[in-house]
């Protein structure tokens, strides 16, 4: 795989031991998790349930002596299709690639930052499927500039924030919410890395559609690079 010079700059900084979960957690603990189209397992799960959709992560952790799920770049989903926020029509428009990695681990689990950086805004996004609360910090790097996402966390983690608020690489800047404020999915965090925010605040596309993949390709690169997984 030849990466872009963005992409190698990210991985570089990613073998400096970055991370937004406990790094207590060694790396042998995290397990790739399929959530796309393809995965046939998933033909026998109620994938619009967040409590069934659970118990199979849930199940599979357990089965790999894991901690931690991960996954999702660029991958083609089917537990959109319950939400109208994604649109359910099957066009060219329907929105269910996802831009982010997962990380599926239990609520309140600690989110830190893996980088120094400021806060450039945040919101509870409370569409149906949507984010939840959402904080979205700005880097300023060796003269690069970046923002990073963190989505479905706990209503506690945007409370007593502001914009602007300065965190250090390793601290804490959140925990994970429940299926009552993540906007009903299993617990765990949307971490998404963006290098143009066009504009937008507190918020940023997290899935699209097929037809707009290489704009957001480019925009979002792979968030494994950075936590080196």
């Amino acid at each position: 795989m030849v990466l872009t010079f963005f992409e190698q700059f990210i991985s570089n900084l990613g073998k400096q031991s970055c991370y937004v979960l406990n790094p207590q957690i060694l790396k042998t603990k995290y397990v790739s998790l399929d959530l796309s189209v393809t995965n046939a397992a998933l033909e026998y799960v109620d994938v619009s349930s967040s409590e069934k959709l659970g118990d199979y992560i849930d199940s599979f952790i357990a089965k790999n002596r894991a901690q931690v799920a991960y996954g999702g770049y660029l991958e083609k989903r089917g537990i959109y299709n319950r939400s109208e926020y994604f649109n359910q029509q099957k066009t060219e428009t329907e929105r269910n690639i996802h831009l982010g990695l997962d990380l599926w681990i239990a609520a309140e689990t600690p989110v830190y930052t893996p980088l120094d950086g400021e806060v450039h805004s945040f919101q509870n996004n409370t569409n149906f499927g949507d984010y939840g609360p959402t904080i979205i910090l700005k880097h300023h790097i060796h003269n690069i500039e970046f923002y990073t996402l963190y989505g479905h966390l706990s209503m506690r983690s945007i409370q007593d924030l502001s914009v602007g608020q300065f965190f250090r690489q390793g601290a804490q800047i959140a925990t994970l919410g429940d299926a009552s404020v993540n906007g009903d999915y299993p617990p765990h965090l949307h971490f998404q890395i963006i290098k143009n925010m066009q504009g937008f605040s507190g918020d940023y596309p997290g899935v699209c559609a097929h037809k707009d993949v290489h704009f957001y390709k480019e925009n979002c690169p792979n968030p494994t690079l950075l936590l080196d997984l």
